[in-house]
């Protein structure tokens, strides 16, 4: 069955110097959230951008991904720590979106453990719909292996 999110923006001026708010979204959990224009091209000053909300959501689906994929081979995982870097260049868009992982696994060796991040990289909706344009980079290491 699909299913559809929704979130309600609202942006006030033009690009370079007006601003906007994330004024909800469906679940309730985020509201209330500045964004602007200098959120993306400098620093964020308490406020947020398309790019840092991808990187939560590429990070997230990606976690997902790689937890039953290492579930279904039998090796559940203790823990997953996952990050996302996204890479915005004005002018040109969004070009690269980066993971790094580690992950507490019992039973899997390193190899065995990048292999299924390379393919989580690959397979989870958000990679899916980057695909083809953005750069997918990962980096997966076993807690304790440095």
């Amino acid at each position: 069955m699909a299913t559809e999110r929704r979130a309600d923006v609202t942006w006030r001026g033009d690009l370079m110097s007006g601003d906007g708010t994330i004024e909800r979204v469906g679940s309730g959990v985020i509201g209330g959230i500045d964004v602007s224009w200098s959120a993306r091209t400098e620093e964020p000053n308490g406020q947020t951008s398309p790019e840092e909300l991808i990187a939560a959501a590429h990070a997230s689906c990606f976690s997902m991904a790689l937890s039953h994929a290492l579930a279904q081979a039998g090796h559940a995982p203790r823990e997953l720590k996952s990050s996302a870097t996204v890479t915005f260049v004005p002018g040109t868009g969004i070009t690269r979106s980066a993971i790094d992982v580690e992950g507490d696994v019992p039973g899997v060796d390193a190899d065995a453990f990048r292999e299924a991040a390379e393919q989580a990289k690959e397979n989870c909706p958000v990679s899916k719909a980057l695909a083809g344009n953005v750069e997918l980079a990962v980096s997966a290491r076993l807690a304790g292996a440095g």
